[in-house]
């Protein structure tokens, strides 16, 4: 008997936009998945043999890179902060749309970069924060946090913070700036590349995501 094709997604903003071109693509969930009051996590797709598990944006990638589920829907910050050699983002889904920024507190006299060699930076992306000051020749001091990023200047965590930016209303109510752009994100489709090999199902649903978009690249 075949195994079902499980589909990770992430909670939040972007599985709100994704669900049209999950529809469209064949992937429907069950009602229960719109049940507010419903803490289950994994959900049967209508008409299809693949369940949906619905997780936090960076355990999509882990569930997939380690091929606990097939493919999932993922922003590329996620994806590029892991770089799992085990995830192939086919598909860039056009959705999700935010940056990852460098920001700093408003007219406080944050230490300048200009000779830096060694600054302290809050983010929730320790990999590509520090990538993204090694080219500029500064080794970064990443701490580690997983929300409430604005705090970290005024208290003295850190000099500075990398975090995803939208309209940036979150920063300047903070009283931070957005003084530089690290990577434009979007929400990909990801997909475990040993099952890609061998499993054409993931062929298929590949390339019904790609017909999916065919409207909205054609408007």
């Amino acid at each position: 008997m075949t195994k079902p094709l499980t589909f990770a997604v992430p909670k939040g903003r972007i599985l709100d936009e994704a669900l049209p071109l999950m529809a469209r693509a064949g992937l429907v969930p069950e009602a229960a998945f719109h049940d507010k009051a419903s803490r289950a996590l994994s959900f049967a797709c209508e008409g299809s043999d693949a369940r949906l598990i619905r997780v936090r944006a960076f355990d999509v990638a882990t569930f997939v890179a380690h091929g606990a589920a097939q493919a999932g829907i993922v922003g590329s910050d996620v994806v590029e902060e892991f770089a799992y050699p085990d995830l192939y983002a086919p598909v860039d889904l056009q959705i999700g749309h935010c940056r990852l920024s460098v920001a700093e507190p408003v007219g406080t006299g944050a230490e300048p970069l200009d000779g830096a060699s060694h600054l302290r930076v809050a983010s929730k992306y320790p990999n590509l924060t520090r990538r993204h000051f090694e080219r500029q020749g500064i080794q970064a001091e990443v701490v580690k946090l997983n929300g409430a990023m604005e705090l970290a200047p005024g208290l003295g965590l850190a000099g500075r913070i990398v975090d995803l930016v939208s309209s940036g209303r979150t920063l300047k109510d903070n009283g931070l700036a957005e003084t530089g752009v690290i990577l434009q994100v979007s929400a990909r489709l990801i997909v475990n590349r040993a099952a890609y090999k061998t499993d054409p199902r993931l062929g298929a649903l590949v390339e019904a995501f790609r017909a999916a978009m065919a409207p909205r690249e054609a408007a």
